[in-house]
């Protein structure tokens, strides 16, 4: 019987042709040079390579050590090159050029797949809101006047933003206990993870213009996992009156691999049902294609299953995070990255971080290896996720892992 080719994963592969997600990659051989990726399978294939077997006319988008020039090439190019890469991973006349241009995924250095231009998180699931509102203000209202009319966010830091796989050193910053006479300074003892997902921008966009609502394809090449890393301790002595600075900037985790939209048309679905009226540039009730995605994620801590966050539940669209974040005339640039916020669900087991989790420490999670409350030095976190596919498939999306180093 003849060995199966790479270019045919197992039946219900969630990484099959019809997935394609993009990455950088180095091969063993070749460790110091980086070219782009795309998974099939367990394996990649090197894009730039392929299109130089072919004859391709996107070899100049392809074989280069980022994404950022595909990215910046426009939909209409998004488009063509993911049609050319399908065909080469499903036409059998193009397996004896391709098949050698296969690189097993276990033998390749994966890398942060785009240059980070700008970052902002958003603070979009009304499961998680609540949730926190409820933690830190017993007594009063769980959602702040403004949470129903805007997506709210804050700027972070670009140059933190890390590929999958990098160890996450435990931060150190100031705190103060509300029982405590004043703020001592040492590593957080409140570490967390948040369970998001991560859009990344391609076609820039002019400063002092927006972009509307129905402009998102136009400008969003993609979504990928992603962990935003967070010192609850050295957050809560710090974020008022303006937010989040140190206790979020030392470390946002994202996927290797950035999954196309197109690739996730199966997994349109339309958000919650708004129950505070929107001004007109939010309003997405006439927009033709559903604004939310129904994407399945699993939390893991040292491999233990602890939540499963549904993305389907986000209140705010990641059509209107953009559309709200250059309404003021903000640009985009090629490899802005804008979060979701945590993603949280209405039953405890689909809570995105530990801190709603435990509900601040107070209530442990009871796991194989004991109680647990925030994160201890030497944890493995481990985010994935897969959505609906064409005809009953599955996509999946790039893992987002991290083990944290002591302080």
């Amino acid at each position: 019987m003849p060995e199966q080719s790479p270019l045919e994963p197992a039946e219900g592969d969630p990484f099959g042709p019809h997935n394609l997600p993009y990455g950088v990659f180095s091969p063993a051989a070749e460790p110091d040079r980086r070219r782009v990726g795309v998974r099939i399978g367990d394996h990649v294939l090197d894009a730039g390579a392929a299109a130089r077997a072919l004859g391709s006319p996107y070899v100049a988008l392809l074989d280069r050590p980022s994404l950022n020039p595909l990215m910046a090439a426009g939909r209409t190019a998004w488009r063509d090159v993911r049609r050319a890469l399908t065909a080469w991973v499903t036409v059998p006349a193009h397996r004896p050029d391709i098949e050698p241009l296969l690189h097993p995924l276990g033998s390749v250095t994966l890398h942060l797949p785009y240059e980070v231009a700008d970052y902002v998180d958003f603070y979009a699931s009304e499961h998680h809101a609540t949730n926190v509102g409820r933690i830190f203000r017993p007594d009063g209202e769980a959602l702040t006047p403004n949470w129903k009319h805007l997506p709210i966010g804050y700027h972070g830091r670009a140059g933190t933003v890390v590929v999958s796989g990098t160890e996450v050193t435990r931060p150190s910053g100031q705190r103060k206990g509300p029982a405590d006479p004043a703020p001592v300074f040492g590593p957080s003892t409140k570490l967390d993870i948040e369970a998001e997902v991560a859009f990344v921008v391609g076609t820039p966009s002019a400063r002092g213009r927006g972009v509307e609502l129905a402009s998102f394809r136009d400008h969003v090449f993609g979504l990928s996992l992603l962990n935003d890393w967070s010192a609850r301790d050295i957050q809560a002595w710090e974020y008022v009156p303006l937010g989040p600075f140190l206790g979020k900037s030392f470390a946002t985790s994202v996927s290797a691999w950035v999954t196309p939209l197109e690739a996730l048309d199966a997994a349109r679905v339309a958000p919650p049902a708004r129950s505070t009226g929107l001004l007109p540039y939010l309003d997405d009730a006439d927009e033709e294609e559903p604004g939310g995605f129904d994407l399945r994620i699993s939390v893991a801590l040292n491999g233990e299953v602890i939540s499963e966050p549904p993305f389907s539940t986000m209140y705010w669209t990641a059509a209107q995070q953009l559309t709200h974040m250059t309404v003021n005339g903000a640009s985009l640039r090629t490899g802005d990255v804008f979060a979701s916020g945590t993603v949280s669900g209405a039953a405890r087991e689909q809570r995105g971080c530990l801190l709603e989790l435990t509900w601040n420490g107070t209530e442990p999670l009871e796991l194989g290896a004991g109680k647990r409350t925030f994160l201890e030095d030497g944890d493995v976190v481990t985010l994935t996720a897969w959505a609906p596919g064409p005809d009953g498939t599955r996509v999946g999306l790039g893992e987002v892992t991290g083990r944290v180093l002591p302080g």
